[in-house]
């Protein structure tokens, strides 16, 4: 099995990006896992993305950004056909209310297991969680991108996306927002990946919220 693995470049004036930091650590996990750091830049971050998947064709599209604010690992269940940056991408260009691709679907479910991953995380004391909004900036861009770009790709792959915390140093940078070690980071990732890899279904619990 093939597992392309995608990670950002920094943003939004910070040094460094957990996101990236983390996939980078497990290229050729598995034997499986292909790291790839996508810009930060909207249309950019999906020509990249649809090169190397085309080149590759893997059987799961894992993506992985960074959500300041955010204490433990989100596992993300819908993408939405919608840009609408608060801030500029690292080109500068800043859309507003507008389609990832005109013409797509308004929203799209993540195909992985997020339940089942999410629960994974769990028995490892990670603190997990299922969301129901990536956001509209450059992350749900890629999410929505790479569950269209599926669709023609003959391997037909799986798509997911996983939000992670700030690291400790950027926490303390913004106003001691909740952070998460790398090394935990990547462990976390590591209990995705085994758990895709040993297959299974998805669990049929809730994971809803009421507001």
């Amino acid at each position: 099995m093939k597992i392309l693995l995608t990670g950002f470049e920094p943003f939004g004036g910070e040094p460094i990006n957990p996101s990236w930091e983390a996939v980078k650590a497990l290229a050729g996990y598995r034997d499986a896992v292909v790291s790839l750091m996508l810009p930060c830049v909207f249309d950019k971050s999906l020509e990249v993305l649809g090169d190397v998947a085309r080149a590759l064709e893997p059987e799961i599209i894992l993506s992985v950004g960074q959500a300041g604010g955010r204490s433990g690992i989100s596992l993300e269940k819908v993408a939405i056909n919608l840009n609408d940056a608060r801030i500029p991408d690292n080109a500068g260009a800043q859309p507003v209310d507008s389609a990832v691709i005109e013409g797509a679907p308004n929203a799209y479910f993540a195909s992985l297991p997020v339940k089942r991953l999410t629960a994974a995380l769990k028995e490892k004391q990670i603190e997990a969680q299922v969301s129901f909004s990536a956001g509209t900036y450059v992350c749900n861009h890629v999410f929505f991108g790479a569950c269209h770009l599926a669709q023609s790709l003959l391997s037909r792959p799986s798509v997911g996306f996983v939000h992670i915390p700030f690291l400790p140093e950027q926490a303390e940078r913004n106003g001691h927002a909740p952070a998460m070690a790398l090394a935990e980071q990547i462990t976390a990732l590591k209990v995705l990946i085994d758990a895709l890899l040993a297959g299974g279904e998805e669990l049929h619990t809730s994971a809803g919220t009421t507001h």
